[in-house]
């Protein structure tokens, strides 16, 4: 396979031993995984909690949601993929550190997004990745740079 890409079992596997359980899992598939890059697809139900209250009548993903999105993709399943390729064992949980994102378009309830990694850094169990979310229109609706450690939690 071209450029490391993963098999469909490989990010299957990756998938699994993803922390985050739902409904705090936001990743649906894992589309592509490389050494480089990881894509994600993940459709927001509506009944996700806190539509409730954000806002009422008018419902719209938090973006603190969407960092998340960004985060499971682009620091914990690609943080996971790049422990597995040295051999380690991926007991680490991944914490998030530093991001800088700008909010673009709206996500409402029932959108499907796809989330587009691409690594910048990693070294010392601290991974960087550009991260972009678009919209099933292509309308990109957050990009930013994020950042996470993976550390032992005792």
């Amino acid at each position: 396979m071209a450029n490391n890409e993963c098999s469909e079992a490989e990010r299957l596997e990756v998938l699994a031993l993803l922390p985050q359980t739902p409904p705090f899992r936001f990743i649906d598939r894992l589309l592509e995984l490389s050494d480089s890059h990881a894509v994600s697809e993940y459709r927001f139900t509506g009944e996700e909690s806190f539509y409730k209250g954000h806002f009422a009548g008018n419902p719209v993903t938090p973006g603190v949601i969407l960092v998340e999105v960004m985060a499971q993709t682009g620091l914990v399943a690609l943080g996971i993929h790049l422990l597995r390729k040295e051999n380690r064992e991926a007991k680490l949980t991944t914490l998030f550190t530093d991001c800088q994102v700008e909010f673009l378009d709206v996500v409402r309830p029932h959108a499907l997004v796809t989330a587009r990694a691409e690594k910048v850094f990693w070294r010392m169990n601290k991974l960087r990745s550009k991260v972009e979310v678009t919209l099933e229109n292509g309308a990109v609706a957050a990009s930013g740079t994020i950042s996470g450690m993976g550390v032992v939690l005792s």
